[in-house]
């Protein structure tokens, strides 16, 4: 049988491993119920919140936007509802790292040439030369420009 709140915010920040200003973000955003409050006005936290945010902090720490965080929520609270539901969002989202895998290896072999440039050009040598200022300098052809600066 789960106690009744009595964890101060502090003490739950120190067992889920969130901040204290987080725990109060997640509140009031709705992805956590906020605590009861004692009779000083102080809010306290019970079993259910440490697991909630343990959840949360779980789904943050695998790069779970808050929007796909709130959906996993509303599948926690909602038993019922099909597994496929989870696959779905769990899915979408691995789509996504891989697309970044894929930027991040792209932005990989860019520096490694840049670095590359410069070791065989003008390492050593006053930075007015660097071969990596230069190329940061030219404007970038259109297939290579990355997706920030695409016109």
């Amino acid at each position: 049988m789960n106690k009744p709140p009595n964890r101060s915010i502090g003490v739950v920040a120190q067992q889920t491993g969130c901040s204290v200003p987080t725990i109060r973000y997640y509140e009031e955003i709705g992805l956590l119920p906020p605590g009861p409050r004692t009779d000083a006005g102080r809010r306290v936290y019970g079993d259910a919140a440490i697991g909630r945010l343990t959840f949360i902090r779980r789904c943050r720490d695998f790069g779970f936007s808050i929007d796909q965080v709130r959906e996993l929520v509303s599948l926690v609270d909602e038993p019922d509802r099909p597994c496929i539901e989870v696959r779905e969002i769990a899915a979408r989202h691995l789509e996504q790292v891989r697309e970044k895998l894929a930027e991040l290896q792209a932005l990989e072999a860019s520096m490694t040439q840049f670095v590359n440039s410069c070791d065989t050009a003008c390492a050593g040598g006053a930075a007015i030369d660097c071969a990596i200022l230069e190329d940061l300098s030219e404007r970038p052809q259109r297939s290579a420009s990355p997706a920030c600066c695409a016109p």
